[in-house]
């Protein structure tokens, strides 16, 4: 079985990373959609949340697991029997840093491989920190996220905007 795993910290999923999920699951018997745990890093979701929005947007996706993770990728890649990270690019200022955590990945473990998925035209410019921008100035995100998970995200963001 080859599987794949989707790294990200997914604050909030977009319709970017589903693409690139989308995508990913018609080549890989086994997606593992990876949120990372990062406690240093501020986020909107915690990683419940995240992965609970992540599971929503993908039910019904047969080959496609949610799972959160800590610590470096290639070792939760090697304990997952992953052979494969996929990665999605939005332009080529991404492809930079994406190509140094790849060689690292493969330098950490060498039957790791990373793939790149160009992003669709449609959300080349979409990522969590837009939307997130949209929203605190009470922009419509619905064009940007999962519509099943819309409403989660609307209220969160702009909770977090009332805060401030």
């Amino acid at each position: 079985m080859k599987i794949a795993i989707c790294p990200g910290s997914f604050d909030p999923v977009t319709l970017g990373h589903m693409d690139i999920i989308m995508r990913a699951r018609k080549v890989f018997d086994k997606v593992v959609v990876a949120v990372l745990i990062n406690p240093e890093k501020h986020t909107s979701f915690t990683v419940e949340e995240r992965i609970d929005l992540l599971r929503r947007a993908t039910s019904g996706l047969d080959n496609v697991e949610i799972d959160g993770f800590r610590g470096l990728l290639a070792d939760y890649a090697r304990m997952r029997g992953a052979t494969a990270i996929v990665k999605g690019l939005r332009a080529v200022s991404d492809f930079e840093y994406e190509f140094q955590m790849a060689l690292t990945n493969k330098k950490l473990n060498p039957d790791l491989e990373t793939i790149f998925l160009t992003t669709d035209s449609e959300h080349m410019f979409l990522s969590s920190s837009i939307v997130k921008q949209i929203a605190s100035f009470g922009g419509d995100i619905s064009n940007f996220v999962p519509p099943c998970i819309l409403r989660d995200i609307q209220e969160r963001l702009c909770q977090e905007v009332g805060e401030k």
